[in-house]
């Protein structure tokens, strides 16, 4: 019927895949083999310490690959990653304490509460810089998955569009199969090679790795025979559902009575809120106690250099549409909000956003604190005080609020953040319904893990200085 002699065929994916797993897993071993063993040195001979330092390598190593952490389907992406990395360090300290509990031996303090982290900390970095270089090579058209794309003409463009905007995901659309056979040649650029019926057979002719079906073309027990045949001709079969800009966490397949039930979470998990709180108000306590002296200085050059005072305070709308005081270092003129009309005709900013470049009104200090984004520390007292969270949406003033369109009320769900996905995102660089979605895109979604990719990435945005004026 057709050719099936790609089943097990090794695609220049797999075997970017199979390189990555493996080199991962071999850093790993030496990141966790490094640091057991020069813990070990303090307390064991060299010889047992380099015999513990192998077992910290086997039994980190072990406890990634029990997490998923060396999977294919984790390739890239960058939160299932770090997650995983996490977790196995989890494990990892739970094992080193369950030893010493039930066989009376003695394990260092150090190992756990110095090494699991150093071993978490080093191998996520590694992760990190790995990702980079697979996303680079993506971007350049290396290591994708060809991909056919299965549905009615509206649900295909919007896969190609969400695809073709994130190759760093490494999908690389060759072809698409329409519902109807009377449909155009082409789509977005992507020629259209057959229709549903063909699906199998374009698969074999094209050794296509992906089929992505969208929208509701395929009944259930269709969907069934097509995997089936699939599985056979050695393709991957995805199903994007009609739901937008939701993700895991918030979703789950709940097998019930012969169903697979998507299941979205409405309600976020008192547990996530909690860990969510401890994380933003201790990192910004021990954060604002570091920072005070650059923050002091910031403020003396404020008041040397221009008139008023060094902070600034203005009021903002937080969680459930609860207005708070927010402060700021002072970057402008203290005349500024007077001359704002005047400049309303040289508007750069996107949709409720006023932004200009060259705007007057900063001061020569204020322009440098604002590339920086040293100007938003004093948030961290703020994020002290529960009104803002490390990360989450941008604090909109109360005139956005009340220019909001319905669904944009839904960013207020969640504390504003000192940082978000708009700031790694190119900040006042964005449009603003780029800006909305992606505000969008973190209430719906965010983790605790997200939280922490999202800080780390701020880090990268601040240093370059990227979109901020």
């Amino acid at each position: 019927m057709f050719n099936v002699s790609g089943r097990r065929r090794a695609s220049a994916w797999r075997a970017v895949g199979h390189r990555y797993s493996l080199v991962t897993a071999g850093m790993d071993a030496a990141i966790a083999g490094a640091v057991g063993f020069a813990i070990a040195t303090t307390y064991l001979p060299l010889g047992q310490a380099a015999l513990a330092g192998l077992a910290g390598a086997a039994l980190f190593t072990v406890m990634v690959a029990t997490v998923g952490g060396y999977s294919q389907e984790r390739l890239g992406d960058g939160p299932g990653e770090f997650q995983a990395v996490l977790r196995a360090a989890g494990l990892v300290a739970v094992a080193l304490v369950a030893y010493a509990f039930l066989f009376k031996a003695s394990v260092p303090r150090e190992a756990v509460f110095v090494g699991v982290p150093l071993v978490a900390a080093s191998a996520s970095l590694v992760r990190y810089a790995r990702r980079r270089r697979l996303h680079e090579a993506r971007r350049a058209g290396a290591a994708m998955r060809s991909t056919l794309v299965v549905g009615d003409p509206s649900s295909v463009q919007r896969v190609i569009a969400d695809l073709t905007a994130a190759p760093h995901h490494g999908y690389r659309i060759d072809g698409l199969c329409l519902s109807s056979a009377d449909g155009p040649d082409e789509i977005a650029g992507v020629p259209v090679v057959g229709a549903i019926a063909d699906v199998v057979q374009v698969v074999a002719d094209r050794a296509a790795e992906v089929v992505i079906i969208t929208g509701s073309s395929l009944s259930g027990d269709a969907l069934r025979r097509l995997s089936w045949a699939l599985g056979r001709a050695g393709a991957h079969m995805v199903v994007a559902p009609d739901i937008v800009e939701v993700s895991g966490p918030r979703l789950s397949v709940r097998p019930t009575a012969g169903l697979s039930l998507l299941e979205v979470e409405v309600d976020t998990p008192r547990r996530r809120l909690v860990v969510k709180s401890i994380i933003d108000e201790s990192l910004a306590l021990v954060a604002g106690v570091v920072l005070l002296p650059l923050i002091a200085v910031a403020a003396i050059a404020i008041r040397v250099t221009s008139a008023g005072p060094a902070l600034f305070r203005q009021t903002r709308i937080g969680v459930d549409g609860k207005p708070f005081t927010i402060w700021k270092l002072r970057t402008m003129y203290v005349d500024a909000d007077e001359r704002r009309d005047a400049l309303m005709a040289e508007n750069e900013g996107a949709g409720l956003l006023f932004k200009l470049r060259e705007d007057p009104r900063v001061t020569t200090v204020g322009r440098l604190l604002r590339k920086y984004s040293l100007d938003e520390l004093p948030q961290l007292w703020n994020v002290v005080r529960g009104d803002m969270s490390l990360v989450g949406p941008r604090p909109p003033l109360e005139a956005e609020v009340g220019a909001y369109e319905d669904e944009v009320h839904r960013r207020l769900c969640v504390k504003p953040g000192l940082t978000g996905l708009w700031q790694v995102s190119g900040r006042s660089d964005l449009e603003w319904d780029e800006a909305v979605r992606l505000d969008l895109r973190y209430a719906d979604n965010w983790s605790v893990a997200m939280d922490l990719m999202i800080l780390w990435k701020t880090g990268r945005a601040v240093i370059t200085g990227s979109g901020a004026y």
